[in-house]
């Protein structure tokens, strides 16, 4: 029987106190001089019992559900700000990848894909990998219903799209989309920036944050920041 969050949470704290970085200072000066003989003793007083490591474990267990437990919530939380009147969903994907469907939402108006990554700018070249495969995926699609990228924030995926990063980079660790590419274009595009410039009115890029403001309160206070200086 796995033990409950609150349990695993109170095991942890008891080791790890209100500052993990303090107490490992602490134990590590206090080690100096043990012996084998005082070792068990030592560690136990040290609070490093078996039941903790087993919480830890447990812990890192959870913690590997939350970004795919994020997704969904997320993909959820949108929906009734997305459906408008009379559009029906005909397939949703929660789980991570699209678990055999071919995009997070689909619905009698529209296919969506949905990131909830946070860019902060800097060099994020996976992140910026798997957006582009989700508006390539979208953009070549074919069928007539509307297609949306939502994402968690525009500003940064919106410079990437714009901007002269080589095809050759992004495209490097996905044999498929690199085939797809082949196959359709050649050597047609040789940057982001020339396939978005042609497929920009394709796919419509669409910032969710103001819906979900649990996962993007710090850029919302950002922008509203910057339009109070303005």
């Amino acid at each position: 029987m796995r033990a409950k969050p609150t349990d695993i949470v109170d095991l942890l704290m008891r080791f790890t106190g209100p500052d993990l970085t303090q107490t490992l200072s602490r134990i590590e000066s206090a080690v100096r001089g043990v012996t084998a003989g005082d070792c068990v003793t030592f560690v136990e007083g040290s609070g490093a019992g078996r039941e903790v490591l087993a919480a830890a474990a447990e812990m890192k267990r959870l913690a590997g559900q939350i970004n795919v437990t994020i997704h969904a919530l997320g993909i959820l939380l949108c929906l009734p700000h997305i459906l408008q009147p009379g559009e029906r969903i005909e397939s949703l994907s929660l789980g991570a990848g699209n678990t055999g469907r071919e995009f997070d939402l689909e619905t009698n108006l529209r296919v969506a894909e949905f990131k909830f990554i946070r860019w902060r700018g800097g060099a994020e070249s996976i992140r910026q990998n798997s957006v582009f495969k989700d508006y390539v995926l979208l953009a070549e699609h074919p069928t007539p219903k509307r297609k949306h990228l939502y994402l968690l924030g525009v500003e940064h995926a919106l410079r990437f799209f714009h901007g002269g990063r080589a095809l050759s980079s992004v495209l490097s660790r996905d044999d498929k989309l690199q085939r797809l590419f082949a196959e359709r274009f050649g050597d047609r595009f040789r940057t982001v920036r020339e396939y978005y410039a042609a497929h920009a009115g394709a796919v419509q890029i669409e910032d969710v944050s103001p819906w979900l403001s649990e996962l993007a309160g710090d850029l919302i206070a950002d922008r509203d920041a910057d339009e109070s200086v303005e």
